[in-house]
């Protein structure tokens, strides 16, 4: 098992080099995607370089979306010869002290996507607490309860060559509809879920913390995304009825409590 972190970036200023030194601290292997930055954010992490030869990064030339991101550096890191991948958002939401432990169990189920299931702080905002129920609700109906626990929470340890599978079985999943889209498809190949509680946090603009997500693009973009997802589900509910009948998720159930 050769893991590495990957941490795709748009425009997260100060942050980005703040989270990319707390991922270095925990793992040696960090690989950055500046994603069409215009902030020259990624400078800052170019400086790290000449004292951390596990840090790389990757430059996309225009913003293309948080899941082209990180299909890229997943690409690279396969042709690398890594095994696995450790996906965190810029952003500073993601602990870095929780790396460990992500790689721990995966070394205990390498075949495992291990899911981040948020644990949510008094500063998060209602709206996106809410909003997400909507969306695990469908992924529990188009996967017939295999065992998502959040569909949008973006530190999770994946396969790579089962997540480049999943990739190459659409041509969306590109932007934000990423992490619900891919996690989805997961279940429909049979790979194993396993939730791992873990904090998030939501940065103030004073922290700076930033945001991407726009409530009416990206809640469209979701929408689209679950009625193509449902659409798929039916041509697959025979497959499905079959992995049920055979127990299903063999890890569903795990999850792990310790914070």
């Amino acid at each position: 098992m050769r893991v590495a972190i990957l941490i795709p970036s748009f425009n997260t200023g100060r942050l980005l080099k703040t989270t990319v030194l707390q991922a270095l601290e925990r793992w040696k292997d960090v690989w950055v995607v500046i994603d069409g930055s215009t902030d020259g954010s990624e400078r800052d992490a170019e400086a790290l370089q000449p004292d951390h030869p596990g840090l790389r990064l990757l430059k996309l030339p225009v913003n293309q979306g948080k899941g082209a991101a990180v299909l890229a550096g997943s690409e690279a890191l396969s042709e690398a010869g890594f095994t696995h991948v450790l996906t965190m958002d810029a952003d500073g939401q993601h602990p870095a002290e929780f790396i460990p432990k992500f790689i721990a169990i995966g070394e205990q189920h390498p075949e495992a996507a291990l899911l981040g299931l948020p644990i949510f702080g008094p500063e998060a905002p209602l709206v996106r607490v809410r909003g997400r129920q909507l969306s695990n609700l469908w992924a529990h109906i188009e996967t017939l309860g295999w065992g998502i626990g959040d569909t949008l929470f973006g530190m999770r340890l994946y396969p790579l060559p089962e997540l480049l599978k999943a990739f190459r079985g659409t041509r969306f999943a590109r932007r934000f509809d990423f992490d619900t889209e891919v996690a989805v498809r997961l279940c429909w190949n049979g790979v194993p879920a396993i939730n791992v509680p873990t904090p998030v946090k939501y940065l103030t603009a004073a922290e700076g913390g930033v945001s991407q997500f726009r409530y009416f693009r990206d809640n469209t973009l979701l929408t689209w995304m679950h009625a193509r997802l449902l659409c798929g589900f039916f041509i697959r509910l025979p497959l499905l009825l079959w992995l049920t009948a055979k127990g299903g998720n063999p890890a569903k159930g795990v999850i792990l409590t310790e914070r």
